[in-house]
């Protein structure tokens, strides 16, 4: 797995590249840790357009994450193309709970204060 991120106003930008699972998680968490640590105003965007297969504990990572910005006030948002992650969080019912677009762009204009 690799993951990029960068600030880019108004978010995080976190852009995952390969499997969420258990050998990945661990990767993916500390990433997360240092991109939150550092975001303010806490809005975040996770480009997982890339991510082609998640596992629970993957799983457990997003939800965890979700439960941590919303406890900091701040906005999460899933940019996921058609596949397996939309339909996890779809069987799941986690899809009522995450924030989700169709792109990097998209999700980026939905933080935009501006806008």
């Amino acid at each position: 797995m690799v993951v990029k991120s960068w600030r880019e106003d108004p978010c995080t930008v976190l852009h995952v590249v390969g499997d969420l699972d258990v050998a990945g998680a661990p990767r993916l968490r500390a990433e997360l840790d240092e991109a939150l640590a550092a975001a303010d105003p806490l809005n975040l965007v996770m480009d997982l357009t890339e991510v082609p297969f998640c596992d629970s504990v993957g799983l457990g990572v997003l939800v965890a994450t979700l439960s941590h910005v919303q406890d900091m006030r701040g906005r999460m948002i899933l940019v996921l193309g058609p596949g397996m992650i939309r339909h996890l969080l779809t069987i799941t019912n986690l899809d009522r709970h995450f924030e989700t677009s169709a792109s990097l762009g998209e999700a980026r204009a939905a933080l935009d204060p501006a806008a």
